[in-house]
């Protein structure tokens, strides 16, 4: 009898676990998150075939789906803003799950098209229910992590970083009209601080939608941050790095929280971590 089997590669796990809190001053929590997974694949145990290459295309890896928004427009239509944008995203990737699947290198830029029109769809829901203007709106950050890419979809001043041997790297850039003058040289980070710029969304759901689509290269240990600004007023990068350099995604995630609040809650928090391995 033939005993000798073949060890097939590892595929790459993902902990993943997202939390949210109203902080300590405003009554309604307008932030929104969801994390899904998509997956269909055969897992082989063991084999003792010579070639297995063939059998990659069937091994395929679990595919994680991420989203935090944070929602303006005072408190009740914030919250319906980011909880329309995260349902319509939600809703389309249940949808388009077969081109999720199927997608390759090859397919990138028309995958990134479809990540697009899933934050469009509640763009224009919001703008339906909300025929004027100046109406709620929301931030809308997004990962689709398909190992080892991460593909991002971003509107607003919501955040995403990885952090990679003790490195913490922002891979997205804040739309505020802070930002934007200041990269145009329109006004000096100064100005742009003492006007109250940064707290001023240059793109939003809702809003102007400028959607800002990449894709991020990770590797093995890499874990990855979503968050509202209410971690980030209160909690700085040596903080953060801290906080995810051990532990499950979720003990890292209610720490994130917990410094939040100690570093005083003025606004809602919601994080998302990733570990990868």
């Amino acid at each position: 009898m033939e005993t000798e089997t073949e060890t097939l590669p590892r595929l790459t796990r993902v902990d993943s676990a997202g939390l949210s809190h109203a902080g300590k001053v405003r009554p309604t929590n307008e932030d929104h998150f969801a994390i899904m997974t998509l997956q269909r694949t055969l897992q082989l145990r063991a084999t003792n075939l010579q070639d297995i290459a063939v059998l990659d295309r069937l091994r395929r890896p679990e595919i994680t789906v991420m989203i935090v928004a944070d929602g303006v427009g005072g408190a009740a239509g914030g919250k319906i803003a980011s909880g329309v944008a995260v349902r319509s995203v939600v809703e389309y990737a249940g949808e388009a799950v077969g081109c999720v699947e199927d997608m390759d290198v090859d397919r990138e830029h028309t995958y990134l098209d479809h990540l697009s029109r899933a934050g469009e769809r509640g763009h224009d829901r919001l703008k339906e229910m909300f025929q004027t203007q100046g109406g709620p709106a929301t931030t809308l950050t997004m990962v689709t992590l398909i190992w080892p890419r991460a593909y991002v979809v971003h509107v607003g001043d919501s955040r995403g970083y990885y952090l990679r041997n003790g490195k913490l790297k922002q891979f997205t850039r804040d739309q505020t009209m802070g930002d934007y003058l200041v990269d145009i040289g329109a006004v000096t980070e100064q100005h742009a601080q003492k006007a109250g710029l940064y707290n001023v969304l240059s793109s939003a759901v809702g809003g102007d939608l400028v959607p800002s689509v990449g894709l991020v290269d990770l590797e093995e240990g890499d874990t990855l941050l979503l968050c509202t600004d209410g971690l980030t007023k209160h909690v700085p990068d040596d903080r953060i790095v801290e906080l995810l350099s051990s532990g499950s995604a979720e003990s890292s995630a209610q720490a994130l929280i917990d410094a939040a609040l100690d570093g005083g809650g003025s606004d809602n928090v919601t994080v998302i971590v990733a570990k990868t391995d």
